[in-house]
């Protein structure tokens, strides 16, 4: 294995990496990076799995007070041409972004498919227009442990394979599709559910197998978007619920719901 060595702020592979903290510079470059010890081990471990196939592994990057973990993982061995760096201590902190001072993966970055507003639902499909990267890792880690089978990204998303919220998500954006779409209005009029403190209660709710849940942005919620469906979370003395907090719930009625429901009885 031959081991690249780089000192020098000024290296251009190291400028260029400094840049992966942001969806722009991911876009640009179309690479992001895999961050935290358990996500990669988990990630090297099924790498050569049909879920995780779509994402190429280009390099491997650590300080000198670690070594090269790729090589230990037979999965990884169909990645023929993965390029192993090892920075000085003080380079390798500036990119370890989220402070995880572990090795880090250089992956490359999967297109996002464009979703079909007309198209019909299959399952619980998740539509997102959250920004703030925490809560958006967050819902995607509740979409992927609640079933859901997709989660479709409005313009106003933030971008799915930054730092943050990869990390948020736990390494669930790996594993769960992905779909980006255009702005929040252009789902008015369309049959979808949304959460909102004047919809009906959800206790209540005969949850349909496939549908489309809308989850409001904080402070904007809704946006006065005509036409869908609402439905309520009972919070008593408490005004409202964190957005990744009342997605979660949701899915796990609905999860329950439908796990509950005998076969051949469930609602249109």
């Amino acid at each position: 294995m031959q081991i690249t060595e780089i000192s020098s702020p000024s290296n251009e592979l190291f400028k260029r990496w400094k840049t992966l903290d942001s969806a722009k510079g991911i876009r640009k470059t179309g690479e992001f990076f895999l961050m935290g010890e358990k996500i990669i081990r988990e990630f090297l471990k099924h790498c050569d799995s049909p879920e995780l196939s779509r994402f190429k592994i280009k390099a491997e990057i650590f300080c000198e007070d670690l070594k090269a973990i790729t090589p230990s993982y037979p999965a990884a061995s169909k990645f023929k041409k993965i390029s192993t760096f090892k920075l000085a201590k003080g380079l390798f902190n500036e990119i370890d972004f989220v402070g995880t001072h572990f090795n880090l993966l250089l992956l490359e970055l999967p297109e996002l498919p464009s979703f079909d507003e007309n198209s019909r639902a299959q399952g619980l499909e998740l539509i997102c227009p959250l920004g703030d990267p925490g809560n958006l890792g967050a819902v995607i880690r509740s979409a992927l442990a609640f079933n859901a089978s997709k989660v479709v990204l409005s313009e106003e998303a933030a971008f799915p394979f930054t730092p943050k919220v990869v990390k948020a998500s736990a390494g669930a954006v790996l594993h769960l599709p992905l779909y980006r779409a255009g702005g929040l209005q252009n789902f008015a009029q369309k049959e979808i559910y949304a959460l909102d403190m004047e919809g009906s209660d959800i206790n209540s709710f005969r949850w349909p197998k496939d549908l489309r849940l809308l989850v409001g942005e904080e402070g904007p919620g809704l946006r006065d978007l005509k036409g869908v469906m609402k439905l309520k979370i009972n919070t008593g003395a408490v005004e409202s619920l964190n957005a990744t907090v009342a997605a979660s719930i949701a899915l796990y009625s609905y999860n329950q719901f439908i796990s509950h429901i005998q076969p051949g009885r469930l609602p249109s």
